[in-house]
This record gives C-alpha cells, structure tokens and sequence, in this order.
C-alpha cells in the first residue's frame, strides 16, 4: 500500500520544496527593500544632509567612502570574529566573466545576508569571483584608435588606501591594474593600510603581493590616520612622475591608463578623472555609466554629477572622446604630477579621515592656475553601496562639517557666510578651525579669489550672487511659500511637482530661489522652474522642477506692479491651484488672485 502511496508523496514533497524556495525568494526581496531602509536616518534635514553626504544622490556620487571603525561582533547579529577574520574567498571558474552578474543560489541566501553585514556588499558574490575575471572594452572606437600608439609617456604609481577591505575586492582592484596597464607605464602600486584588523590584510597580503609581476607593497600604518592622511603617506613614498589615486573596491578596464597619462604629460597642472562605471553592490554587474555630466556640487557642499546642458553639451558632441573641464571632482580616481601634488600643498593635513577633500583639491587646482578634467576614453568601475558601514571618530558631525568648514574658510570667500548661513551645524564648528596655514598657502600659491572660480570655471552655477534675487516665493493669498519637496531618490536632478507650505521664519533651503538676469527661476541640485510639456489631462499646463537646461521654456518674467510671473515663452501666468497635487500651473493671465506672488529677498551671508 506504501507503494501506491509514493507518487502523492513525491506530489507532496514537490509543493513543500516550491513553497519553501518561494519563501526564500519572498525573503530575499524583502531583505534587499530593507537594505537601504535600516541605514535611514531621522526625517530632520539635518540628519538626512548626514545620510546624503555619505550616500550621496545622484549619478551614484560620492567616490571615496571610507570605512570607518571595524565591526563590533557583539553588536552585528550572527557575525563572530572568526567570521569577520576569515578570508572566505573562493572563485568559481567564468562566474561574473564579461562584468555578467553573479546569481547566488536560493540555498545560500541566509550566508548571503549574513556575509553582507560586514562591507555592506554581496561578499559572497564577489568571493566567487576570479582576481581576474574579464571586463567588456566599452570604448568608443575612436577611442581605441586614437591612444593606439602612443609614446612618451610617464610612469606612474598607483597608490590604494584600504582599511578592512574585503580580500576579494581589494585585490580584483590590484589585478585588474596589472592586467589592463602597459608594464612600462606601472612604476609601482602601493597599497596603504589605514590599520586594518583582519588577520588576511597583514602578512598574507605581505606575502601575496610579492607574487605580483609589478612591483606592490603594503605599507602598514600602526594607527588609524583616515584616508586622507594615509593618501598623503601613500604619496610620499611614491618614486614616479605621476600620481595615480584609486579606492579599493575598482576594476580598471582595457586601455583607462594611457588617456589619463596622456593629459598630465602634456601640462603637468592638468587633474584628470576617468568615466567612473558602476559596479552592483548586489550582483558585482558592470554597468557603463552615462559620460555627459561633470561635477559640482549644491548648497550644501555635497559632490554631484550635474548633466551637460545647452552649449554646454554642444560642444562636447562635437568631440566626444577629448578631454573636458569639470568643476569639481568625485576624489576617489584621479592622476596628478606628483611635484605638482605637492606644490600646491597635497591634502590638508588638518582634515580629518574622509569628507570635503575632493571639494578642497578642486578649488585648490582651479583657484591657483590649474584645471581639472574628465577623460571620456578611461573608464574604471568602482563599487558603489546603497548603504555605508562606516562610522566615523568623533561622530559624523564633527568629521565631515569639521573638513566642510576648512573648505569654506579657505576656499569660499564670502560664500562661506552662505553655507554657514543655512548650516548652522558646520558653523557652530568654524571657531574651532585653525586655517591660518592654508590661508597663507593660498596668498602664496597667488590664487583666485571664489567669485573667479564660479564666473569662469562653473558659469552655469546656481549659487546666489550680488544683483540677482535670492529668496522666498510666496503666494499672497494663502501667505505660503513655494518649496522643493525632499528628495528621497538616488537622483539630485529629479523632476518633480513644487509645493506650497507654510513660510518657516528662519529661511531654509528648500524655500529658497533665484531668479537670474535672464529670467530663469533656479534652486539647490541645478534645477529650475519649467513646464510639463505634451500634458494631455490638463487645459493648464503644469509646473515641475527640472535639470536646468537653458531653454526658453524655463524662462519667466516678475512684474513687480501686477505681481504676477508670467512665463515668457507662453506669455501665461504662473498659478496656485488649491486641492491639487500638482499645485501650480500656468494659466492665462486674468487677475486672478491666485497668480499673484511676493519676491520676498533674502540676504544670503
């Protein structure tokens, strides 16, 4: 009889395994969601500027995270020292080949999460993956063509700063360097240990890298001195003509040294960045990122990667594989002549582990006759988490506003009144800032002033200035004011409605405006008044923030005596629309009390 009964238990069996693979799934998903969500900060602006800085929006921004102290296993549900400390790596023949992504199996989910604690990323995933696995050559084919025979070129030092990196990913950076670099121009790589703790990091890597076909040692630092510090030993040691800073979670692909090295042979004040790609925290997939951005920064003085816009980006189209200039950079991948480095004063040394340096170096080398570039033929991936492990001595607060005030001290004139203004937690620090040094580095390097630097350098910027109205926008029959809602995705530059709230006494950002010369209303992330094109479901065309893009379409006009804004192009009147949640629109203009508003000025330092 127990014959008969075998084919509904194998029935059976079959329906509880797919519910169990089901409920493995359902909970990875779930998991994954919840990521990003148990690393959220408090709603206050003040501790979501925190989270932003560290998990900056955008074009996946910040390069440069840094981790900070080791994990605490008595405070990391399910991870042990021993786990922490062991080198769990274990390549799989082909697996992530090609920048493909790694697929864990449902049987390991619960290793997986576990592991990811630790660096916040899939460590499981990349464990599986070889020091040496293939990445695609997504050059443009003038690209190839164009560095195919070069000569002449300097040799450079790679120099690599880690603190607890995971074996896998620091040396899959260390391979792929070797792997994708002419020897010739590989005078060296110098991997800088913040004063790790895993047992792997010290002598088994010792060991390891005199494998290497290219000269590479570790210099191990007996204290924690942060990235920025150890960046500057890594520097110091360095014997080549040229600088070659990478984070260590990259993979450099074919063919990203030589246009760097190009650029800083021909004038040695020349800062170059490659194309920085992105590699999936989840699945280590290579994804190309988009090449027509540069990088700047907003109000608050976090990095972004702002699009290319207008004449801007037409003269980039007509050739797309030169060098061009950048505002800012990211601070995680760039090469510099190492004299130059040094003349200019290195890093401030008075910086504390990680924040605010890419923002100083740029001003830096801009301010003081240099200029800094984006190269579109080099591309290198780096490792970008939607979540940080990082933790900072002294608290994140002191840390990165301590660095933050240094930059504005020095480097912004009276624009440093403007952060502090609207930061009062990086003011209540500035007294405690002794800048004395590098305000004299600055007279004696004979820099340009900060006005300069946005005329020229970043034109385009959407900071306030002298002559131009910056304020609130408020509407005269509710007495509220016109506000950029938060934004809470990946993206600085999102399109988004406009909402009224109640006018906060103490001016706040995201209540504040610009209106320039030209008539374009702009706010903080580069984004400027504009209407929604091709609406459909409206008779009223409707009003969003959007990427400024110089158009005429994001053009208005203020007339002071009738209080109206009438969009130029149109030549309708900018309206409040109660119970709507789009909210504003632009309508005919009829009297209408609701298109009435107030310019309210706002000094702004």
């Amino acid at each position: 009889m127990w014959y008969n009964m075998l084919p509904r238990l194998r029935r059976i069996y079959r329906f509880y395994m797919i519910v169990v693979v089901i409920i493995m799934i359902i909970g990875f998903i779930i998991w994954s969601n919840s990521k990003e969500k148990s690393n959220d900060f408090d709603s206050s602006r003040h501790l979501n500027d925190r989270q932003d800085y560290l998990d900056s929006p955008g074009i996946k921004v910040i390069v440069g995270h840094y981790i900070g102290d080791s994990i605490n296993p008595l405070i990391t549900s399910n991870i042990t020292k021993e786990i922490i400390n062991k080198n769990m790596f274990d390549p799989r023949p082909f697996e992530g080949r090609n920048g493909e992504p790694v697929i864990i199996p449902s049987k390991d989910f619960i290793k997986m999460q576990q592991l990811y604690q630790i660096n916040h990323f899939n460590l499981m995933a990349s464990d599986r993956i070889p020091l040496n696995r293939s990445l695609p050559d997504i050059r443009k084919k003038k690209c190839i063509t164009r560095y195919a025979n070069l000569v002449d070129l300097p040799r450079t030092s790679i120099i690599i700063v880690f603190h607890n990196e995971a074996w896998s990913t620091l040396l899959r950076t260390v391979h792929s360097v070797i792997n994708r670099s002419p020897k010739k121009l590989l005078e060296e790589i110098i991997l800088v240990d913040d004063n790790s703790d895993r047992d792997f990091l010290k002598n088994p890597l010792d060991e390891y890298v005199r494998t290497l076909d290219v000269s590479t040692r570790v210099i191990h630092s007996r204290k924690r001195i942060g990235l920025i510090k150890a960046r500057i030993l890594g520097a110091k040691e360095a014997k080549s003509e040229v600088l070659t800073f990478l984070d260590a979670h990259c993979e450099c692909t074919v063919g990203w040294l030589e246009p760097l090295l190009e650029v800083v042979a021909k004038n040695k004040t020349r800062v170059v960045c490659p194309i920085i790609d992105i590699i999936n925290d989840n699945t280590f997939s290579y994804t190309q990122s988009l090449e027509p951005h540069w990088g700047a920064f907003n109000w608050d003085l976090h990095f972004r990667w702002l699009s290319l816009n207008g004449q801007l980006l037409k003269e980039r189209l007509k050739d797309i594989i030169e060098p061009f200039r950048t505002p800012a950079m990211a601070g995680g991948l760039f090469s510099m002549n190492r004299d130059y480095f040094f003349e200019l004063g290195g890093y401030d040394d008075q910086m504390r582990i990680w924040g605010g340096e890419n923002l100083e170096l740029s001003f830096r080398v801009w301010q003081c006759g240099g200029s800094i570039e984006i190269v579109p033929c080099s591309h290198v991936g780096h490792l970008f988490r939607e979540t940080s492990p990082y933790t900072f001595p002294g608290g994140v607060d002191e840390v990165l506003y301590g660095n933050l005030v240094r930059v504005a001290l020095v480097w912004m004139d009276e624009w440093a009144e403007f952060f502090f203004k609207f930061n009062p937690g990086a003011a209540r620090l500035r007294d405690k800032q002794q800048v004395r040094s590098r305000l004299a580095l600055r007279k004696e390097l004979q820099c340009k002033n900060f006005k300069w630097y946005l005329d020229n350098v970043w034109p385009e910027h959407f900071f306030p200035k002298d002559n131009q109205f910056f304020g609130k926008i408020v509407h005269l029959v509710t007495k509220k004011c016109i506000m950029r809602p938060p934004i809470k995705t990946v993206y600085s530059q999102i399109s988004t409605y406009l909402i009224l709230e109640t006018c906060v006494p103490r001016p706040i950002l995201t209540q504040m405006f610009i209106m320039t010369k030209t008539g374009v209303i702009m706010t903080d992330e580069s984004l400027c008044l504009d209407i929604v094109e091709n609406d459909t479901q409206h008779t009223r065309p409707e009003i969003k923030i959007m990427a400024c893009n110089g158009l005429d379409k994001q053009k208005w006009q203020y007339n002071v005596k009738r209080k109206i804004i009438l969009h130029t192009m149109s030549k309708l009147c900018l309206q409040y629309v109660a119970n709507r949640k789009e909210g504003l629109v632009i309508a005919d203009c009829n009297g209408n009390i609701e298109q009435q508003w107030l310019l309210e000025s706002v000094s702004w330092k």
